[in-house]
């Protein structure tokens, strides 16, 4: 059996894309293949924050929290980096599920270059960039799961 066989176990992951204000939500399909956006959380508490992804996470059976973590250009963590990993911490407690951090760096440009391709103006649709780079996000780490699933059933075949 060829890797691009091999069945892949079911995942349903949750994206997010924390921000102070708002936070972007994204989804991913059961087979792992593709992020999508979801949804736009306007940030209010903890508390509300909690009960609108415990939501999410009750509707779709999610498995696994990925947040994107911003680095530094540098590589280094700074004060959000830390903020957001504070988070994920209490986030992981409070919905007793695994977080695992994607490097976000440049998640939301890349949000925002996609607007601009489809003719949209980024300043009105703020809410729309975050689901993209929660999308994004989650895309990323899709791809490295999947490619490290291939290496490791590539590995088992020799």
């Amino acid at each position: 059996m060829t890797p691009q066989e091999q069945p892949q176990p079911f995942i349903s992951a949750l994206g997010l894309d924390f921000g102070r204000k708002r936070m972007g939500v994204a989804g991913c399909d059961g087979t792992g293949l593709i992020a999508t956006g979801l949804t736009t959380i306007e940030r209010t508490s903890f508390e509300r924050d909690v009960q609108q992804i415990r939501n999410l996470v009750n509707e779709r059976q999610v498995q696994v929290l990925v947040i994107g973590l911003p680095y530094s250009m540098d590589g280094t963590l700074g004060f959000q980096a830390r903020h957001v990993l504070k988070f994920g911490k209490k986030l992981a407690k409070a919905l007793n599920l695994p977080v695992e951090y994607v490097d976000e760096r440049l998640t939301s440009f890349q949000a925002e270059q996609l607007l601009i391709a489809e003719n949209r103006s980024p300043s009105r649709h703020k809410g729309l960039i975050d689901r993209k780079a929660a999308a994004i996000i989650l895309q990323q780490w899709l791809d490295t799961r999947r490619a490290n699933f291939h290496k490791s059933v590539l590995a088992l075949e020799y």
